[in-house]
Parts: C-alpha cells; sequence; structure tokens
C-alpha cells in the first residue's frame, strides 16, 4: 500500500507510482473536515481512481456530523476504502485536536469511527500512531478502534511525540497482530524491498504500506512484487531516474497554467530521491538550486542519464548502509 502523504500522493503521483507495477493499494493526500461543509468539487480532483489499483481515502478530523458527511461523500465518489488519520504529528493537527492527537480521546475517538461505520458500505480503516506521548496504552487503544467497525488498522510505530525521529519500533505492530482480530497493516522505516519483507516475517503483519521509502524508491513496489514473485527484482539505472523526474515534470507542466510549472512539488521529490544517490549528495544539493522545472530536468540528465546502478542506492536491498529499518528487536 501506498502511504498517504500530504502534498505528495496526488493523482498525478499516484498514478506514476501504479505505473511502475506492484502496487496494491493507492492512498489520496488526507482530506481535512472542518466544522465547514465540504467543496465537492475540491474532493472530486482528489478522489480519483487509477484504473485497475483500489483507491484508500483518508479523512481527518474529530466533529461527529461533518465526518459522517465526509464518509459517506467518499464512498459516493468510488473510495474503495474510507480511513481515518489518527496518526498526523504535525503541530497544527494536534492544535485542532486532530490526527494523532484523537488517540488522548478514546471515547471521541470511537464515537467518529462508529459513525463513519453507519454511513460506509464498504471497507473502512484507520491508520493510526502508538500513542500521543506515551505508548504503553497502544493495545487499547487499537481495541477501541477495532469495536467501533474498522476492517483494518495501520498502524505507524511511533509515538506523535517521536515524529520521524529514530527507529521505527515493529515490536507494537507485532504486538497489534497478535492482539487484534482485524488485520494489521505495517508501517513505518520500509527503505528497501527486503525491510517489507523482513517486517512480514518478523511481526506477521497482514500488509505493509509504504510512504517515505516510496518517495526515496519510486521502484520499491515493482521490486517487492518481483522478490515475492520469485523473480529478480528491478534494479534502477540513470536512466530510469531521469525518466521518473521527467515525467513528474511533465505532470506539473500539464496541471499549471502556460509557463508556471510549479518546481517546488518537484524539488520535493528530489530531495527524497537525492538520498538514494550515490556521490556524496552533490546532485541533490545542486539539483534544489535550480530555478525551474526546465532547468532541473536538464541538470538532472545531464548528471544522471548515463550512470549505472550501482550509482544508486536503489537495489531491493540494503548493500550500502545508507538507511536503517525499522526493528523488532530493541532493547
Amino acid at each position: 500500500m501506498l502511504a498517504p502523504m500530504e502534498g505528495v500522493t496526488n493523482p498525478l503521483y499516484r498514478d506514476l507510482i501504479a505505473g511502475h507495477g506492484g502496487i496494491g493499494v493507492l492512498c489520496t493526500e488526507f482530506v481535512r473536515v472542518t466544522v465547514n461543509s465540504m467543496s465537492l468539487k475540491a474532493v472530486r480532483r482528489q478522489v480519483v481512481k487509477t484504473p485497475g489499483v483500489p483507491l484508500l481515502v483518508q479523512v481527518m478530523g474529530n466533529e461527529l456530523e461533518r465526518m459522517m458527511e465526509a464518509a459517506a461523500m467518499m464512498s459516493r465518489l468510488g473510495a474503495d476504502v474510507v480511513d481515518i488519520n489518527l496518526g498526523c504529528p504535525a503541530p497544527k493537527a494536534v492544535r485542532k485536536g486532530v490526527g494523532s492527537e484523537m488517540l488522548k480521546k478514546p471515547e471521541l475517538t470511537y464515537d467518529v469511527i462508529r459513525a463513519m461505520r453507519e454511513v460506509v458500505p464498504g471497507l473502512l480503516s484507520a491508520k493510526m500512531r502508538a500513542g500521543a506521548e506515551d505508548s504503553s496504552r497502544v493495545g487499547e487503544l487499537a481495541q477501541v478502534v477495532e469495536a467501533a467497525g474498522v476492517d483494518f488498522l495501520t498502524v505507524h510505530p511511533r509515538r506523535r511525540v517521536d515524529y520521524y525521529t529514530g527507529v521505527a519500533d515493529w515490536r507494537v505492530i507485532r504486538r497489534l497482530r497478535e492482539l487484534l482480530r482485524v488485520p494489521v497493516v505495517g508501517n513505518g522505516d520500509i527503505w528497501y524491498a527486503s525491510d517489507a519483507v523482513r517486517m512480514v516475517e518478523q511481526t506477521g503483519c497482514h500488509a505493509v504500506m509504504m510512504g517515505r521509502g516510496a518517495m526515496r524508491n519510486p521502484w520499491i513496489f515493482r521490486q517487492l512484487a518481483d522478490v515475492r514473485a520469485g523473480r529478480p527484482p528491478m534494479e534502477p539505472t540513470g536512466r530510469d531516474v531521469v525518466g521518473w523526474i521527467v515525467a513528474l515534470a511533465d505532470g506539473y507542466r500539464a496541471a499549471a497554467a502556460p509557463g508556471r510549472a510549479p518546481v517546488g512539488p518537484l524539488k520535493e521529490q528530489v530531495s527524497w530521491l537525492g538520498r538514494a544517490v550515490r556521490d556524496d549528495g552533490v546532485w541533490r544539493a545542486q539539483a534544489l538550486l535550480m530555478p525551474t522545472v526546465d532547468a532541473l530536468c536538464a541538470y538532472t540528465e545531464q548528471e544522471l542519464l548515463t550512470r549505472p546502478a550501482e550509482a544508486f542506492d536503489l537495489a531491493w536491498e540494503n548493500r550500502y548502509g545508507l538507511m536503517q529499518g525499522g526493528d523488532c528487536e530493541q532493547s
């Protein structure tokens, strides 16, 4: 599963990731639900399905009636799964009492999910963190979510206060897998396809969800599918990397007004993918200085097009020790 990521998992990005193969479920950016009525036009721009791949639409809010309205709307628009965000650690979300902050209010969380359950005829899920400040009640919180009626639960095994620091504690995933009756999806620090295999082996989770790992390596789903099918996993070369950057750039150009293609979204992708270029950060640093989409693409083609697979840390397994995966053996 592709994780929901704000400003990233738009329809263009989802289509391109799916085009590499191996994806099981695509997820939208989270849809904010406030006390005001939702814009159907704005939501329609997000709930766009990629042919042949199920779509999960994530909503974030805490107002019961509005969350019911949003859940029903997503179902009507074609969402295969409606998901509630119980994991966002951003300060803005915390101040509004949504995302991971809802874990402090299990009664409210139960009521909101139960209300959503009443209006979602298809699959309903939740994505949660291990807790806000403390992970000691993660099992109890997960059981509240389960009792409210979700069909499966995704867990990112960090607390809200951890944000994205440290190493994801996969023991939390294993604990919930053993505790709950509904399927558990594991998420957190899957940087290589081999990490996904290891997570399933160590935790017993039913599926895996990848976010930042997919931004760093857009071929990770394809590689995982190759490994599971017994095929040699794909190893991207410079031509593949250039092709990915150019495809994103073309999509951003097509969606923007003439001559107004935004370079910011492309640089966000470069920021993550650049971590996999084995040149001590030279390409990434220079690419992030490029003033336009065209300049960034030209520089990327000039520098990366002919580099072999060995010039990138994009193999299916961690060969160079650059990124540390999650851990099920923490002390």
